[in-house]
């Protein structure tokens, strides 16, 4: 609750620059993690959000965050979960409220991201509701469209220079796992991981 009024408060004094990245990071689950009850949980995937890989137990975090290092949407997978899937999820997360009238806001101007969310559905999604896609192309795609030659249509738009701001994300990745409780998973359950991570993001908040 307090995270969501810091970020309406940043909302309404037009802090927000609405330039949003999405990305994910990978957390080693401590042991302890391991061997949550099966007793259900509101809120709480089957898997509780750990996945068996061979560098060990692991979770994604997968973060959408404005240029002002302001984590707007969170959604927590298993460390071996491809990123692209969880592309919609967050975006669709979004939800930021404003003092007074007016409904949320839950669309971004334009959202940056690496090859990894580089799928064609990815560009569709956010055409349709008219934010701009600054989205890294794979090598791959670039070799089959010169490959095809001018029946391969045009290459989508890239704006380099608003891809820069991507390191944002990044880098705040590396602030949040400054928090121990972070950078290393010991809660068995996720919806207590994940709050153990907005309170990391509540003691790191810059005004």
């Amino acid at each position: 609750m307090l995270l969501k009024t810091l970020l309406t408060l940043r909302h309404t004094t037009g802090q927000l620059t609405w330039t949003v990245s999405v990305d994910s990071t990978v957390v080693r689950a401590h042991q302890h993690a391991a061997g949550a009850g099966r007793r259900p949980v509101p809120g709480e995937p089957d898997d509780h959000a750990p996945g068996l890989s061979k560098g060990g137990r692991s979770t994604k975090i997968h973060l959408a965050l404005d240029t002002s290092q302001s984590p707007l949407a969170m959604t927590l997978t298993s460390g071996r979960a491809n990123d692209s899937p969880q592309f919609q999820t967050v975006l669709d997360q979004i939800n930021v409220a404003r003092h007074g009238p007016g409904r949320p806001r839950t669309q971004p101007t334009q959202v940056l991201a690496d090859r990894a969310y580089t799928a064609h559905k990815h560009r569709v999604y956010l055409r349709e509701r008219g934010i701009k896609a600054v989205i890294a192309e794979k090598s791959n795609q670039i070799a089959a469209r010169k490959k095809r030659g001018r029946h391969s249509g045009r290459p989508p738009a890239f704006d380099s220079q608003a891809y820069k701001e991507r390191n944002t994300i990044e880098r705040y990745f590396n602030r949040l796992k400054r928090f121990r409780a972070v950078a290393t998973r010991y809660d068995k359950l996720a919806v207590r991981y994940e709050a153990t991570i907005q309170i990391a993001i509540i003691l790191d908040w810059k005004p």
